[in-house]
C-alpha cells in the first residue's frame, strides 16, 4: 500500500467565511461538494466540513483522510497488520474510501482516485 500524502479534517461553523481564509492558506481555490448532508470544502491539505451537528460529531472521531493509490489493496493491507475496516470501500465524488480503525484506536479515513 503506498501513502501519498494526508488531508487535514476541519469542522467548522460556517464553511462561506472559512474558505477565503483556507483558499489564501493553501494558495488554491476549493473543490466543494456535499456528502450526506454535510458541505465540504477540500482545498490544499485541509477537508473542511461543515453540516448538522449530529453528523459532525461523527466526523471528528476520524483523525485525518490518507490518500492511497488503491483502497482496495489499503483495505487488505489494513486487515493484515489488524485494523478493522469500519466502512466501505464505497464511492466518493473523486475515487473510492474507507473508514478503518487502528489497533490502538485511531480512526482514519483512506481515499483513492480511481472511479
Amino acid at each position: 500500500m503506498e501513502i501519498l500524502g494526508a488531508t487535514l479534517r476541519v469542522c467548522v461553523d460556517d464553511l462561506e467565511a472559512a474558505v477565503p481564509f483556507y483558499e489564501r492558506l493553501a494558495g488554491g481555490t476549493a473543490l466543494r461538494f456535499e456528502r450526506g448532508g454535510v458541505q465540504v470544502a477540500a482545498v490544499g491539505c485541509f477537508l473542511l466540513m461543515s453540516g448538522p451537528q449530529a453528523e459532525l460529531e461523527v466526523l471528528r472521531k476520524v483523525a485525518a483522510t490518507i490518500a492511497v493509490t488503491d483502497v482496495e489493496e489499503a483495505q487488505k493491507v489494513l486487515g493484515e497488520m489488524g485494523a478493522h475496516i469500519v466502512a466501505g470501500p464505497v464511492p466518493t465524488p473523486v475515487g473510492r474510501n474507507l473508514i478503518a480503525m487502528h489497533p490502538d484506536g485511531a480512526i482514519y479515513e483512506y481515499a483513492d482516485r480511481k472511479a
